[in-house]
């Protein structure tokens, strides 16, 4: 079974994990820009987290076998906060990175108008510079969040088919197959979705532009969930190649949109010193 985990926050996670998801069979991922838990006081964080989703994430990857891919945005969250807001007049010049395969995480999280600025402003980014959007629906009233975010897509000049709807579930997928965008839903331990009720959407809704992803970040998450979910549909009666479309050709399609997906990896080198990781270049 080949998994590409279209949304998971490798920043953090262990190195253990990094060997358990290659072991299941993860050997592709795309990690979006999101807030980190403290908020951040200054534009200047941002950068520094953007570089290391470019450079040292993907080079600690490499080194357990998996392809590592960003997604770069202000966050909804962080959106409302004026300190932060300047991200958006910088972002030009990291869409032009090689690692960068979508704008996102955009979207709503508490449905402002700061947030509506955002999410349009960014929307036109990613027409401007050829990228797909992932964006975020908000956990709390989420089918209003979603038919929101659903219209500024449609006021914008990104067409549908290069937006990801994220976090979706039962309430939200009607409409989100409605509206010709691509379907994400995250699987987790406690909260969102799980095995079971995936296998259920997958079953009544088909598995065209349908993505799972673990979401995995710093809370209560588990980075094998995109295993969980291709063990439950064969034990359901999915072929393998319906596996495969969901866990692997869905997510490389999507995200094969900005032509900068890189699949194959560089055997990793040796270690110096008994370092756990290597260090700087060859």
């Amino acid at each position: 079974m080949r998994i590409f985990d279209p949304h998971i926050h490798m920043t953090s996670r262990t190195t253990d994990d990094y060997e358990a998801m290659y072991e299941a069979g993860v050997r592709g991922l795309v990690e979006p820009a999101f807030w980190l838990g403290q908020p951040r006081t200054s534009p200047d964080s941002f950068y520094d987290y953007f570089d290391a989703l470019l450079g040292w994430e993907p080079y600690r990857a490499a080194q357990y076998g998996i392809a590592h891919h960003c997604t770069i945005a202000l966050n909804p969250k962080e959106a409302n906060d004026p300190r932060c807001t300047p991200v958006l007049d910088e972002l030009p010049r990291y869409l032009v990175k090689d690692g960068v395969v979508a704008v996102g995480e955009i979207g709503y999280d508490a449905m402002t108008p700061a947030e509506d600025t955002a999410l349009a402003a960014q929307l036109q980014l990613a027409a401007e510079h050829g990228l797909p959007a992932l964006v975020h629906t908000p956990h709390r009233d989420k089918l209003t969040g979603l038919r929101r975010t659903i219209d500024v897509v449609r006021e914008s000049d990104l067409p549908p088919g290069r937006v990801l709807l994220d976090h979706l579930n039962e309430t939200t997928v009607e409409a989100a197959l409605d509206s010709g965008c691509w379907l994400g839903f995250s699987v987790y331990p406690d909260t969102k979705m799980d095995e079971d009720r995936m296998v259920a959407i997958l079953t009544t809704y088909g598995t065209d532009r349908m993505l799972v992803n673990s979401a995995a970040d710093w809370g209560k998450s588990d980075p094998l969930k995109t295993r969980r979910v291709g063990e439950a549909m064969l034990a359901a009666g999915f072929s393998a190649a319906d596996v495969d479309q969901v866990l692997w050709r869905n997510p490389v399609a999507f995200y094969g949109l900005s032509g900068r997906l890189r699949l194959n990896v560089p055997a990793p080198g040796a270690l110096h010193e008994g370092n756990s990781v290597l260090r700087g270049g060859e």
